[in-house]
């Protein structure tokens, strides 16, 4: 009988394994760069999929990249393209030396646990004392899903994107700052990324209304996702 982690690991494997990975190698990511401490010499990328956007840092900036991805098929990949992978759960029984890195990246990752809370804790003890995360997190206010919902009265989920259906957790901006600030962390910046004019300039123009009436106050809403960075 499998244990409650084993069941865990079959469920999110099996997952994954209906996902096309290969979108993945064409999505290194390259936004993200730019919320890596220049000074990062050994960093670990969590949820690594196809090892691209490490393999993207390691060839602009000569960084060490360590990943962690639960997929055997994008772990295999990923170990051609790192310096080292590990093919399991991110947890406590992962066997990453502790003070080790500079940065830990988790690059729409968090969304994906049933307790991002627990990993990030877990991450703590990995970073060095001035070590920093960098997180990109899908924004459950985004403009598009929040139409969706009131004006279609729809909550679909799809293939990709902020209704993923392998995600099983869900953030805003204010959300995810907190919980980090909660564990510990202290959160150097937030910058939205994932223009809504841009996805969808169709809406941009309704959107625009709403906030202007709002007084800004669902400035928010018009972005994708959020790229923040936390440190010790």
């Amino acid at each position: 009988m499998l244990s409650g982690k084993e069941q865990l690991k079959a469920m999110r494997t099996d997952q994954y394994e209906t996902k096309d990975f290969e979108i993945y190698t064409h999505n290194d990511r390259a936004e993200m760069l730019a919320y890596i401490p220049q000074n990062a010499a050994i960093v670990l990328d969590v949820g690594c999929a196809l090892g691209s956007f490490g393999q993207r840092l390691k060839a602009e900036r000569a960084t060490e990249v360590w990943g962690v991805e639960i997929n055997e098929y994008a772990a295999s990949i990923a170990s051609k393209v790192l310096d080292r992978v590990f093919c399991e759960a991110f947890d406590e029984t992962l066997s990453l030396p502790q003070n080790k890195f500079d940065c830990i990246i988790f690059n729409d990752v968090l969304e994906h646990f049933v307790d991002p809370y627990s990993a990030l804790l877990y991450a703590k003890k990995l970073l060095k004392k001035d070590g920093k995360i960098v997180v990109s997190i899908p924004n459950v206010r985004y403009f598009d899903n929040i139409w969706n919902l009131l004006i279609k009265k729809d909550w679909q989920y799809t293939e990709q994107g902020i209704l993923d259906r392998t995600h099983l957790r869900f953030f805003t901006r204010k959300s995810m700052v907190r919980t980090l600030e909660t564990l510990g962390y202290s959160v150097n910046q937030v910058q939205g990324i994932g223009l809504l004019e841009i996805a969808h300039p169709h809406r941009f123009n309704k959107f625009r209304f709403l906030n202007f009436i709002f007084f800004n106050q669902i400035e928010d809403m018009r972005y994708l996702q959020f790229a923040i960075v936390a440190s010790l």
